[in-house]
């Protein structure tokens, strides 16, 4: 089985700096990814093309990266059955919030998962565990990124103990 990748589509190119973060997590994974910009509202035609093209492209999981209205991700998951992952980005006066209402209110029938505001990071580890989940060798590689994280808050909770003690 070839190995799936990820796609990330963004609403606008001025995205990008909030998307970079889950590029990086791609890339530290050694994930295939491709990035493109596609608008729901701008540009229907071509987020509903993105969308159908994915899974013969060997694309397994999708992250819709948008702000305001973020319709994008509803409009990714209504012409794909592959996984979506909304990506709410902050704008405007509400700080993102309107981005993630609008996210995780779907209709019954086109399910999307989400991630918080701004959270790019998990939104690319979500996708890589998606992925992982029927790729041994990414699967390992995210199993050794828990383990390095957890020795992280060990050698975390050594160094806070060290100067408790320093100053009793």
């Amino acid at each position: 089985m070839a190995k799936k990748s990820v796609l990330i589509v963004m609403g606008s190119e001025n995205d990008l700096p909030k998307v970079e973060p889950a590029i990086r997590v791609l890339q530290g994974l050694d994930v295939p990814h491709r990035v493109t910009v596609a608008s729901a509202h701008r540009s229907p035609d071509r987020a509903k093309r993105v969308a159908m093209e994915a899974r013969k492209a060997g694309v397994g999981v999708i992250i819709a990266a948008a702000g305001g209205a973020h319709h994008l991700g509803g409009a990714m998951a209504a012409n794909t059955t592959l996984p979506v992952i909304a990506l709410p980005i902050s704008v405007g006066t509400l700080g993102g919030l309107d981005a993630l209402l609008s996210a995780v209110q779907m209709p019954g029938g086109v399910p999307i998962a989400s991630v918080g505001v701004d959270g790019a990071k998990n939104a690319g580890l979500l996708a890589a565990n998606i992925i992982g989940a029927f790729d041994e060798a990414l699967g390992s590689r995210l199993d050794a990124q828990r383990d390095t994280q957890a020795n992280g808050v060990e050698k975390a909770d050594a160094r806070v103990q060290e100067k408790l003690a320093a100053s009793d």
